[in-house]
């Protein structure tokens, strides 16, 4: 599996504030690759060196094996481009904005019908292909814009955010559709603030803050950087401050709290922790109702290493 993209020591800079800083990324041919970080962490000026379209100040940024440049045009014509901000033309239909986008890269009239005729019914668009896009919904002018970036079947695909503010039903008809795009060989760059998302469709994630990158690796590997390893919650629970104080005693408890009926554990490590605190309540003769063991999502991975929860980061 041949290296898509490799960036080397990158490193751009705005007067004072170093937005990227020695940033070193591989994405390998076939990957989903997911790019977190809080706001102003430098994921936007990372995308915008990699299409060269901010000059930076130090590094290199290699793509399908080539030197990345503002007139590499046999680079940029295998690359699809979908950015948070909507891009189409109001002044042209669904179709017209398809073809126009696909025109760009694809001359030949009848491959780009085509093509555009297999956007089209990819992005479930096909009942609206005569409208502007002003009388679509959100999640349908969504969807045209991610046609209009896939349209010339780019062997890259970036999609920054792409599901802000749609509908449920959307989200779902573009997470399938990414992964489809992945399944027909396409290697995929993606950003967003909604963990579920990520966790589903991609295969990798790098974590940057400040302009570096501090974690890298599957969900997987990345749950595993945490302290806080599982996470016990017990409803309804009448236990008292002596019953928390033994709880607090058995092994691997990292914390463990009591308020408004709710005992939450959280733990580091360990095995049949739910065992021993379910022993514990039962010795005491303690009512408690529902009980919940949950493991570390990438959010509190986000959160032990930014200092942010990354659904806090919207908008």
């Amino acid at each position: 599996m041949g290296v898509v993209v490799k960036i080397s020591g990158l490193v751009k800079s705005y007067k004072e504030l170093t937005a990227v800083n020695e940033l070193d990324l591989e994405i390998n041919e076939g990957e989903v690759f997911g790019l977190l970080g809080p706001n102003g962490s430098g994921k936007s000026t990372t995308i915008n060196c990699l299409l060269s379209l901010l000059d930076f100040d130090k590094g290199e940024i290699e793509i399908f094996g080539k030197k990345m440049s503002p007139t590499a045009y046999d680079i940029k014509k295998d690359i699809g481009i979908i950015m948070q901000d909507v891009a189409v033309f109001d002044e042209l239909t669904v179709y017209e904005n398809i073809d126009y986008f696909c025109g760009l890269y694809v001359t030949d009239k009848a491959q780009r019908k085509k093509l555009v005729d297999e956007a089209v019914k990819f992005s479930g668009l096909e009942d609206f292909v005569k409208f502007r896009p002003k009388k679509l919904s959100g999640g349908l002018l969504r969807r045209l814009n991610i046609a209009c970036g896939i349209a010339h079947k780019p062997k890259l695909i970036i999609l920054d955010e792409p599901t802000v503010a749609v509908d449920p039903q959307s989200r779902n008809k573009i997470l399938e559709g990414i992964t489809e795009l992945n399944k027909q060989g396409a290697t995929v760059i993606y950003t967003s603030h909604y963990m579920e998302e990520v966790e589903q469709i991609c295969s990798r994630i790098a974590i940057i803050d400040k302009g570096k990158k501090i974690a890298e690796g599957t969900k997987e590997q990345l749950k595993k950087m945490v302290k806080n390893t599982e996470t016990i919650s017990i409803l309804a629970c009448e236990a008292k401050q002596e019953h928390l104080e033994q709880i607090r005693q058995l092994p691997h408890v990292l914390e463990a709290e009591l308020e408004d009926k709710k005992l939450v554990i959280h733990y580091s490590g360990g095995k049949h922790n739910l065992i021993r605190v379910l022993d514990v309540l039962q010795k005491a003769d303690v009512d408690f109702g529902r009980v919940y063991s949950e493991l570390p999502t990438l959010n509190d991975v986000f959160l032990e290493l930014t200092g942010t929860a990354l659904r806090d980061q919207e908008g």
